[in-house]
């Protein structure tokens, strides 16, 4: 999943890709291994390439405040609008099946069966990390299957919405 991210008004285009708590993290080109393991209720432990950190995280409006020893940051994440359009200049034709990425539990879905929809117009909102993901519609058809409910948790992999 590919996000426009601003850290203390600095943008940042971040890439992340895995799940159970083992991601592949690309900012600005440079990759690296992250592990996470929750442990409070606002706070992660984090291994980033072989290095330990600790973090709060607290939840803003369009974004989070994350806490570390060393400094605050102030965290903005933007639609991954990006990511929908990549997706939706690659779609192939027939149906699309939409999987969760990576696990967490389903806050909002926004489609329903049979419904309409738009290239990228969001169709789930799934929270992993303490972050809500707007995934979104590879291209314009039609919703021909929702998966989920709300409140549901899913592993990655799992099936959460048909398009055609």
């Amino acid at each position: 999943m590919i996000f426009d991210a601003t850290v203390d008004g600095r943008p940042l285009r971040v890439e992340v890709r895995g799940g159970q708590g083992r991601y592949s993290v690309v900012v600005e080109g440079r990759a690296m291994q992250v592990d996470v393991a929750e442990v409070g209720r606002a706070f992660v432990s984090l291994l980033v390439d072989g290095r330990s950190h600790e973090a709060g995280l607290e939840k803003l409006p369009g974004g989070y405040r994350v806490l570390l020893a060393e400094a605050a940051y102030r965290v903005e994440l933007s639609d991954a609008t990006q990511g929908a359009e990549v997706a939706a200049r690659k779609a192939p034709p027939g149906p699309t099946r939409i999987q969760a990425p990576m696990p967490g539990k389903l806050v909002r879905v926004l489609v329903e069966a049979g419904q309409a929809i738009e290239a990228a117009q969001g169709l789930v909102v799934i929270e992993a990390m303490k972050m809500e993901n707007e995934l979104h519609a590879p291209r314009a058809g039609r919703v021909k299957q929702v998966h989920v409910r709300e409140g549901q948790a899913v592993e990655a992999g799992a099936l959460l919405v048909v398009v055609e």
